[in-house]
């Protein structure tokens, strides 16, 4: 007797086994900002927050500055922040009509990379380095004036293997891909002459970090497919010898213009990497006298390799806003980076005003882990996560919820049955408005989490009137 399966019925088959393997995330942050945990939901949704303006962070007000500078990088080192960008003024980009009385435009320039810190991500100061002479003067904040000053972008190396003289790496170029390296992130010269990488546009900024969990580094890089902005990736394990760059997969998502990504791993989750392209929108154009059409925003997508993007969320991240100085090409452009700079609070940088001469950097403000919630309304709704493996005693959580809302969770068997003691009428109901709530997960009768790590669990979470942004499972 011979059989025959349908394709769609083997599809089915595939997907029912591989929900069937326990995810075992260890004591792995979690946040929903995808699917990877998610079963089952009922009247909740993953719902994308939107980031808060904290004001100026840096304004492109020197003489090697200008309406176009941009590509900005921030990460924090130890007891400091810093910043990259590059410094660039472009007159004909600007809306002669739209000058203020008095205001100008600074000249046309060679492009250059500049440097700012900061104590606490918040005040920056660009320091005088003393390295790069422009117009006669070396009195400026200018560490690389050579190849690759379009979109330098640099990273400090997390590889426990790399040398003291490659503690910091950069990569930069269009049409090619150049390795930089320095010992203190002042100070940078070519690893080699030979470009790393060519089978790209790289005409925008170009990321590249080390994958920590996977050992290796990782690069994100513009190219175009049918004329369109996109990305590649490329991995690589000593940062001079690349695998062929593969064409980033978005799912069923359209095909949009991503001019940038500003690609990074999460500082608290370094298996989740979080990007915040910018979307181009080339044909619309709001001002008849803009010298360039176009219009710009910030959307947000996620991946766990750097090949395959969650663009679960189409609508923008950032939106151009209510300054009419933002509704012109190439404005709302995120920095890669994602930094802590408060109890509670994440930020990032975006651009603001380019093209204009009151270009400036915004600094914009997130709740820890508060990219995305896992969001029921009063009516309330639960979700039921995958088969997982819990490895600890204790369910640590980031949720708030109103006055009048609540959390509650049961543990159940990989068929839905509650595990005794676990029920949700036996578990304590969660309130308030916490950033990290530690949950004893505490069978009656029985020592806190013994047996659950002997046999795969599902987690429902039941929700009213509240957010759930990230559970940690710890000992």
């Amino acid at each position: 007797m011979s059989h025959r399966y349908s394709a769609a019925l083997v599809l089915c088959l595939i997907a029912a086994a591989d929900d069937d393997v326990p995810l075992r995330i260890g004591s792995d942050l979690q946040l929903f900002v995808d699917d990877y945990l998610i079963g089952s939901m009922r009247n909740v949704e993953l719902k994308l927050q939107q980031p808060q303006p904290a004001g100026r962070a840096i304004a492109f007000d020197q003489p090697w500055e200008g309406n176009t500078s941009a590509y900005v990088t921030v990460f924090q080192d130890s007891d400091r922040f810093r910043m990259y960008y590059r410094g660039s003024s472009d007159p004909a980009y600007v809306r002669a009509s739209a000058l203020k009385p008095g205001e100008t435009v600074v000249p046309k320039h060679d492009q250059v990379t500049c440097y700012a810190e900061s104590p606490d991500g918040i005040l920056w100061t660009k320091p005088s380095l003393d390295l790069c002479e422009f117009n006669g003067s070396k009195a400026n904040n200018i560490i690389w004036r050579a190849e690759g000053s379009h979109n330098f972008s640099p990273f400090k190396d997390g590889n426990p293997a790399a040398p003291a003289s490659e503690r910091y790496k950069a990569v930069g170029g269009e049409g090619r891909l150049f390795a930089f390296k320095s010992t203190d992130g002042i100070h940078w010269q070519k690893m080699r002459d030979e470009p790393i990488l060519t089978d790209g546009a790289f005409d925008s900024l170009n990321v590249t970090f080390w994958d920590s969990p996977h050992q290796e580094y990782v690069a994100i890089y513009r190219d175009f497919v049918f004329g369109t902005r996109t990305l590649k990736r490329a991995t690589s394990k000593d940062f001079l010898h690349w695998t062929p760059g593969e064409w980033a997969d978005f799912g069923h998502a359209p095909l949009e213009q991503l001019y940038t990504n500003a690609a990074t791993p999460y500082f608290r989750a370094p298996r989740i990497f979080l990007a915040f392209p910018k979307r181009y929108v080339p044909w619309r154009k709001v001002y008849d006298d803009v010298p360039e059409g176009g219009v710009s925003e910030a959307v947000f997508m996620t991946s766990r390799d750097g090949l395959h993007w969650s663009r679960r969320f189409l609508e923008a991240f950032i939106r151009p806003g209510r300054d009419r100085r933002d509704w012109v090409h190439r404005n709302r452009m995120v920095a890669t980076g994602v930094v802590p700079t408060g109890p509670g609070e994440v930020s990032i940088y975006v651009s603001r005003h380019y093209n204009f001469p009151s270009a400036f950097i915004e600094r914009m403000t997130l709740r820890t882990d508060g990219f995305v919630s896992l969001h029921a309304g009063y009516e309330g709704g639960e979700m039921i996560t995958k088969p997982i493996v819990i490895e600890g005693n204790n369910m640590v959580m980031n949720y708030s919820a109103s006055a009048a809302g609540s959390i509650r969770y049961e543990i159940q068997d990989v068929n839905g049955n509650a595990l005794p003691g676990y029920g949700l009428e036996q578990t304590t109901p969660l309130v308030g408005d916490k950033m990290e709530e530690v949950v004893r997960l505490q069978n009656r009768g029985r020592k806190p989490g013994r047996g659950l790590e002997a046999r795969p669990v599902r987690l429902r979470l039941v929700l009213r009137d509240a957010d759930l942004y990230s559970i940690q499972i710890r000992e």
